[in-house]
Parts: C-alpha cells; structure tokens; sequence
C-alpha cells in the first residue's frame, strides 16, 4: 500500500515537474529564437540544419532505444545498466570517428567547404551524449523529473545565452553550433551529477565481486534487450528522415537561404504543435493501456482524447496561421518575410501532429509496434518521393504536398484503428469536424474583420483576442461537452454546469 501511493505521489510530482519543464523550456527557446532572428540571417540556420540530419540518426543509432529498454524493465541490474554504457561508449566514438572522416563528403554534397570544420565540431554532440545515456535512463525510470527537468532548463538557459552572446560578436552559425554542443554537454554533466549509478571498467570486478569480466560479457546484457530496443530505434531512423527531408533537399537543390526559411519557420511550428503534442503523448498511451481489456470502453476514452485534442489543437495552430505574418514581421523585419507565409502553412501540418500522435499511441497500447513502425515507414518514402519530384516546382510546391500527405496519411491511421479497436469513419469525423468547422468560421472572420487595420502589433493583438473570444464563446453557446469539462475541472468555483468534481460526484451519489 505504502509502495503505491509512493508510487501515485512521484508520477504526480512528475507530472507537475514535466509540465513545467516543458513550458518553460518552450517559453526560453522562443525568447532567445526572437532575439537571434534580429541578429542572424536565413542562410545562418540554413548551413546549420544541413547537417542535423546526421547528427539526429547517429544520436539514434548510438541510444539504440536503450533508454526505453531498460526502463521497461521492473528492476534494471547493474551488469544490465553496465553492458548499456559501454555499449553506448564504443557506437558513439565508432560513429564520431566515421563521421569524422566523411565531413569532406558531406561538404561536398552541399558543396559547401565551410561545413568540414562546422560538422566536425557538431558531431561532438552524440559522442558526449552517448557518456550520459544511461543515467538519462537511470532518471528516467526512477521518476526523477524534477532533477530531468533541471537538467534540460538549465541546458537551454546557458547554452542559449553562449548563443546570444557568439551572434553578438559576429560569430553567426557558429553560435548555433555552440548551442547544441553546450546544451548536450551540460545535460550530460548534470545527469551525471543527479544519477547515483557509476559504471564499472571493463575486465576490472564487479561490485558484487567474483572474477573479472571480459568485454563481451559485459555487453551480453545490452545485446539481449537490442531485440527490445531495435523496433523503436528503426522507428526514430524514419521519423528523423520524414522530419529532415526538407533540410537535405532544400541545401542540395537550393541553397542555404531557401533551407534557412523553411527551417524557422519549422522551428515555429514545431514549438508550437510539439507544447500539444507534449500533452497527448504524456497521457494517451498509459490511459489506453489502463482501459485495453474492455475495448467498448477503450474507444470511448480514446474518442474523448480525441475531441479534446481538436478542441485544443485546431484553434491554437489557425490561430497562430492568422498572425504569422505580423509576428515574423515585426521580430525578423523584412530579411525573414519569406518565413511568414510558410509559417502560416506548416501551421496547417501543425494541427495535424496531435492527431497522428494519438493514433500512434492506440497502435502503441494495442501491442502492434510493428504497424506503427509500418506507417511511419510508408509515410517517409512517400514523402521523400513527392519531394524528390516536386523540387523543380520550388518550396512553396514542395511544403503544400508535404501538408497535403500528413492529412491524408490520417487515412491510413484511422483505417487501422477501425481493425484494432473498431473505431468507424462516422465516429470519427463527428469528433472531429465540428471543431474543424468552427474553428475555420472563426478565424476566417476574425482575418477578414481586421485586415483593415494597418499596424502590424495592433492587428496581431486584436487577431489573437477576437479568435479567442469568439471561439470560446461559440463552444459555450453551443454546449460543447468538452468545454464544460474543461470549465468544471479549471474552475469549478464559477462554472454553471455543476461546481466541479465535489458537486458531480453528489449528483452521482444522488443519481444512484
């Protein structure tokens, strides 16, 4: 009993750790974003997200979905952490050392010499995150959000300002090399500081002592769960290679400005989708899992995760859509123009995110991995073949495909959550098309009302209040569920439909 509540307390505290962590974090990387557009120009992030493709699948490569394997596991033994770190030491210098050889390579792909030195310099990163993987594991799956979180915001705060502070004194894209260099060091050295686990040398004994242990003994652990870890690792291959094909194809058949406009207004957008998606991926995979054995209910709650995530989603992204014009304009000025209108249209990717997320976890609690790696798999060739055809189109040709696709790969997603769990189109489309619906009316008029006002900060301003209040006030009047929800559990002193959980739990007693 004392272990569960122990239990019920530190995922409680992690919840309320992880959320602020993830705010906050969100909140600093858009205030030093704001104040290094002023600074730096497109062509500064576009030489860097050319190589953040490589940095992105060798740091996958090098966890291997360690970190996932060994927190699935109840109790992790010490040879099993051991064999993890070790096995993490050698992949990362193995790929530092490969990567190392073939920067000529990738500079001239880009045709670009600059890049030899600033590659080299970047893969740094997975090296010294491959030293700290398991004791991000050991935090993590001993619930220790609080010193996780402290980690990453202290991450952020210094190497951001090592940023700020290189772009000031000209130092430009090596700024933002610096950046994530320092951010992993300082995570490292912080995880390393928080975890109580140490590992120990090869060929030297163990803390339980007996004789000493040869090299491949010590891995045996870490190749028994690479079977675990080898699906989610493949997994995250394919997702890295969805999210970077733009910055490949865009530095090799453009040029860096080209590749620097999408990849900030990408940045954007993800920051934007991604405090969303943070919150259904934090709650949807363990709900569904608590409910699988009763599959009536499990598509229930799954259609209730649902509507909230359209109801949260749609009026955040159209709303950022309507004023990312005026917010570039008035932070980046004219050299970033360009980066309003495409932020305006990744914003339409990004009210899509959630709802693949969603899906993604019913596969997930459902115990099919496999189709889930399967759809993330097909997506990514599908992505990389339009692109590969659409390039001489241009970007703006380029990014509407790729919206295009990501909505109608929900397709895909929902025919297989009607084999899992029978979860039909009309259901579907009733949870879904009424906020869609809404939330379009809305914001269209809200464009249309004020797109008479000519200064740029009032416009925004009055968007984002007249978008707010307007589709509040359309979810009141039309009786939402979802709404009165969230109205009774955020404030249930005001709320007119019941007082909150001590009045619907006397009306439930009261009822039966």
């Amino acid at each position: 009993m004392n272990e569960e509540k122990s239990l019920k307390e530190r995922t409680a505290k992690g919840l309320v750790w992880g959320g602020f962590s993830n705010g906050a974090m969100q909140v600093l990387e858009g205030l030093f974003g704001l104040i290094l557009m002023i600074k730096l120009f497109p062509e500064d992030y576009g030489k860097v997200a050319a190589l953040k493709i490589f940095t992105d699948l060798a740091s996958t490569l090098q966890e291997s979905g360690f970190i996932s394997a060994l927190c699935n596991k109840k109790k992790p033994t010490h040879e099993e952490y051991n064999a993890v770190f070790w096995f993490n030491i050698l992949v990362s210098a193995t790929l530092f050392i490969i990567l190392w050889f073939c920067a000529p390579l990738i500079a001239d792909f880009y045709h670009d010499p600059e890049l030899i030195y600033l590659a080299r310099f970047l893969f740094l990163c997975f090296l010294l995150s491959g030293i700290g993987t398991v004791q991000r594991a050991y935090l993590f799956g001993h619930l220790m959000v609080k010193e996780t979180s402290i980690c990453n915001i202290c991450g952020v705060l210094i190497s951001s300002i090592i940023c700020v502070i290189m772009a000031w004194n000209e130092y430009a894209y090596w700024g933002l090399v610096t950046k994530q260099v320092c951010f992993v060091a300082i995570v490292q050295i912080l995880a390393w500081r928080f975890s109580s686990w140490r590992p120990t040398a090869p060929f030297l004994t163990s803390p339980r002592g007996g004789r000493n242990t040869s090299l491949l003994t010590l891995l045996e652990p870490a190749w028994k769960m690479f079977g675990f870890g080898s699906k989610l690792m493949l997994t995250n291959v394919f997702n890295i290679l969805n999210k970077e094909a733009f910055s490949v194809l865009l530095n090799y058949k453009f040029n860096n400005h080209v590749a620097g406009i999408y990849t900030q207004a990408r940045k954007w957008d993800d920051m934007a989708s991604n405090t969303i998606n943070g919150m259904v991926n934090g709650v949807a995979q363990p709900t569904l899992a608590q409910v699988n054995e009763d599959i009536g209910r499990y598509r229930n709650v799954f259609r209730k995760m649902m509507r909230f995530t359209c109801f949260i989603t749609f009026p955040a992204m159209f709303g950022l859509a309507i004023i990312a014009q005026d917010f570039i304009m008035i932070v980046g000025k004219e050299k970033w123009a360009e980066c309003g209108t495409m932020l305006a249209l990744l914003c339409l990717h990004g009210a899509v995110v959630p709802i693949t997320t969603l899906y993604s976890n019913l596969t997930i609690s459902r115990g099919k991995s496999g189709v889930n790696m399967a759809c993330t798999i097909g997506q990514c060739l599908v992505v990389w073949a339009g692109l590969i055809l659409l390039y001489p189109k241009g970007l703006t040709s380029m990014v509407i495909y790729f919206i295009a696709l990501n909505v109608l790969w929900l397709g895909i997603w929902q025919w297989w959550a009607k084999r899992l769990v029978g979860l039909r189109w009309r259901e579907t489309l009733k949870d879904i098309l009424p906020f869609l619906l809404f939330t379009l009316l809305v914001h269209s008029f809200t464009w249309w009302a004020t797109n008479g006002i000519s200064i740029m900060w009032l416009r925004m301003i009055i968007r984002i209040i007249m978008a707010a209040t307007l589709y509040a006030g359309i979810m009141w009047i039309s009786g939402a569920k979802i709404m009165r929800e969230a109205v009774q559990y955020l404030a249930p002193s005001i709320s007119p439909f019941g007082g909150g959980k001590k009045s619907h739990k006397k009306k439930q007693d009261s009822h039966e």
